[in-house]
């Protein structure tokens, strides 16, 4: 003899899958990695040193962020899901060119505090953030001082070569010849990578005004230049 119940019937998977979801954890885990990822939003903003500033790249990290957090809270508690997820987000590509390595770190420092959040790890994706801000904020400001250039002269003369040459070991901190080319006419043309002491256009004036030279261009690793 059958023993169903009328109400085994109307069971719904539905239901207990909602039975077992912790709102509280959710809200929580969701609060976390919006302040997490507004953390990092500020930090970001805090260290740019490239030529154009995205602000629509710096909101997806804050989205990326709580987006990942709540994958994870998703499928940690449901196996077929978690295969189901996984399955998905193969086909998923990132196409958007990463022009900068530390775009890239941050890409990486969302996603990592958003799988932290969504699995709970409140404590450590805190501890975390702090530690990383603090080590973007001290090192990407130190590096940003010693301002490193590309220095690039055509001359006329080789003599003004030397004259060049005199010029930037004055006024650097300290620099070194990356290429020498003879290109037409004797026209010679010098690459030099240069870190410059105080300020840089009054480097440029004084190479500019040396007889023989043609053109100067100095330009920076991240992509700005005075001419």
């Amino acid at each position: 003899m059958n023993n169903t119940n009328f109400s085994d019937i109307f069971k719904s998977n539905f239901l207990e899958k909602t039975t077992s979801f912790s709102l509280t954890d959710s809200l929580i885990g969701l609060v976390v990695a919006f302040f997490i990822g507004l953390f990092i939003y500020a930090v970001y903003k805090k260290t740019f040193n490239g030529v154009i500033y995205s602000h629509s790249f710096n909101i997806s990290l804050l989205i990326m962020t709580m987006a990942t957090s709540l994958v994870i809270m998703g499928i940690s508690s449901n196996v077929l899901l978690s295969l189901g997820m996984v399955g998905a987000l193969s086909i998923v590509r990132f196409r958007t060119p990463i022009k900068d390595p530390m775009d890239l770190v941050y890409i990486f420092w969302a996603i990592v505090s958003g799988i932290l959040c969504g699995a709970g790890f409140i404590p450590l994706v805190i501890i975390g953030a702090v530690l990383i801000g603090l080590v973007l904020l001290v090192f990407v400001n130190k590096i940003t001082v010693e301002n490193p250039y590309l220095l690039v002269v055509k001359f006329e003369e080789d003599i003004a070569c030397e004259e060049v040459e005199r010029i930037i070991a004055a006024q650097s901190k300290k620099y070194a010849l990356k290429s020498k080319s003879i290109i037409q006419d004797y026209e010679i043309e010098s690459t030099y990578e240069i870190r410059v002491k105080q300020n840089d256009a009054k480097v440029m004036d004084t190479i500019t005004k040396v007889p023989g030279v043609k053109s100067a261009v100095m330009l920076s690793y991240d992509g700005n230049f005075t001419a």
